[in-house]
C-alpha cells in the first residue's frame, strides 16, 4: 500500500519567493522587449543555471564581460544589484507554509539557487526557518531536475519520495520528481496548491 502523503517540499523561486532578474532589468533598459533580449541573449537561463549547479558568479560575470564587452556593467549588475531582482515572498504561498507547520506537518525547501546568494534569501525571508531544512542547489554541485538533486534532499532528511508532496513552477522539474516516486504538484498559484493540500488531509477544508 502506498504510504500517505505527510511531507511537503517547496520549490522557492516563483512559488515561495518573487524572484526575477526582470525587475532590475526592466530599470536598466529602456523597454521590456529590450530587457527580453538581454535575457535571452547575454544573462541568458542556461547561463544562470551553471551557477545554480555550483559555479561561482564572479566566474560566470567575468566569462560574459570578456564575450561582451559593450554589456559590462548590466552583466556586473546582475550580482551587484541582486537584491533588487526580487518583489518579495508570495504571501498566499507564506500562510500556507505557516499553516502547515501550525499543523505539525513537516517541510523543506530544494531549490536552484547560487550558494553565494542564498545567505541572502535566509536573511531577508523569515518565512524559510519554518522549514526543516533546505537543499541549495550551488551548494550541492547539483540542480533540478537531476535526479540526484531529489534524492539528496531524501537522503539528507531521511525521507521517502512517496510520502513526499513536491511543487514547483517548473514542469520539468516537476516531471523529475514525479519519475522518482513523488507526490507532485505544478504551482500555478497558492489557491490551487491550497486545493491540493486539502484533498491530500494536510490541510482542513
Amino acid at each position: 500500500m502506498t504510504p500517505r502523503v505527510d511531507a511537503v517540499v517547496w520549490d522557492l523561486g516563483s512559488v515561495v519567493i518573487d524572484w526575477n532578474p526582470r525587475y532590475l532589468y526592466r530599470t536598466l533598459l529602456p523597454d521590456d522587449d529590450a530587457a527580453e533580449a538581454f535575457l535571452g541573449e547575454v544573462c541568458t537561463p542556461a547561463w544562470h543555471h551553471r551557477h545554480d549547479e555550483g559555479r561561482p558568479m564572479a566566474e560566470g560575470v567575468a566569462e560574459l564581460v570578456e564575450a561582451f564587452p559593450d554589456r559590462a556593467d548590466l552583466i556586473r549588475a546582475y550580482v551587484e544589484r541582486w537584491d533588487d531582482m526580487f518583489a518579495g515572498q508570495i504571501d498566499g504561498s507564506v500562510m500556507l507554509i505557516e499553516e502547515l507547520a501550525a499543523a505539525g506537518v513537516p517541510q523543506y525547501g530544494l531549490t536552484n539557487w547560487p550558494a553565494e546568494m542564498f545567505p541572502r534569501a535566509r536573511a531577508r525571508f523569515s518565512v524559510l526557518g519554518r522549514l526543516r531544512g533546505v537543499v541549495v542547489s550551488g551548494e550541492e554541485g547539483v540542480a533540478k531536475p537531476s535526479p540526484e538533486a531529489f534524492r539528496r534532499l531524501l537522503d539528507r532528511f531521511g525521507l521517502e519520495a512517496t510520502s513526499c508532496l513536491f511543487v514547483d513552477d517548473s514542469a520539468r522539474n516537476v516531471e523529475a520528481a514525479a519519475a522518482l516516486g513523488f507526490a507532485v504538484e505544478l504551482f500555478t498559484s497558492p489557491a490551487g496548491f491550497r486545493a491540493r493540500l486539502e484533498r491530500e488531509g494536510l490541510l482542513a477544508g
